[in-house]
């Protein structure tokens, strides 16, 4: 089991009058080698999930096994080290560094992992092909389109060779056609035997995984097989 929540909460302003339970009782489990779609409206919580799944925060209660280990236990360093060396993130809004190229920005995550120049260029410039952004290589965002940001975000999640890809409404900020386009690089990348994981408001977007996840105010409500799940 790569994933492995158990009755996992998060809770804010606990005990006063104004809690929220953004994350309820939830359980979940994901094998290596899936890709699931998390769907849910806004508020749902699986913004929340994310955060946790990504090691970006930690439950109130409950466990999180990644690949055998707890997280749940971990400093903030360790949970900076899973982050960069299991964890690709590929968000709505691209979060490119406008100062630096398409390869620098891929190479940002190769320098945290205390890889060599020649090494990072390397494995930059094979993420960059993978995406089709390699002759793009030297622009920086702002004279790129939003299709090819959001494709150099991509390259910059997988050159690291994680082994999980997070992608939080990845096709958001896109028009239709370019949002299709990323969904082939993510299912091409699952073919080739990485995890995905798909945060998404968008029914049709979500229905491109074969299962579905879905939240509502904080907990499961529904967790199976496409046709299941939609219908």
């Amino acid at each position: 089991m790569l994933i492995d929540i158990r009755d996992v909460y998060k809770i804010y302003n606990e005990g006063m009058e104004s809690e929220v339970r953004a994350l309820d009782g939830v359980d979940l489990q994901v094998q290596r080698g899936e890709f699931v779609s998390i769907i849910g409206q806004s508020g749902s919580g699986k913004s929340t999930l994310m955060n946790i799944l990504g090691c970006l925060d930690i439950p109130t209660y409950g466990d999180y096994t990644l690949d055998g280990t707890n997280v749940t236990e971990l400093s903030d360093r360790q949970l900076a080290r899973i982050r960069n060396r299991e964890i690709g993130f590929i968000f709505q809004g691209y979060n490119l560094i406008p100062e630096l190229d398409a390869q620098e920005n891929v190479e940002l995550p190769l320098i945290y992992q205390g890889i060599g120049p020649e090494k990072r260029h390397r494995q930059a410039q094979e993420a960059l092909e993978r995406v089709n952004m390699y002759d793009r290589r030297h622009h920086r965002p702002s004279e790129m389109s939003g299709g090819q940001q959001q494709r150099v975000a991509i390259a910059r999640a997988i050159a690291t060779h994680p082994a999980i890809i997070m992608a939080d409404e990845p096709t958001g900020a896109l028009d239709s056609r370019t949002g299709r386009h990323v969904l082939e690089i993510l299912h091409s990348l699952h073919q080739d035997g990485s995890t995905v994981i798909l945060i998404t408001h968008d029914n049709s977007i979500a229905a491109t995984a074969a299962r579905i996840v879905r939240l509502s105010d904080g907990k499961v409500v529904a967790d199976g097989a496409r046709e299941e799940v939609m219908a």
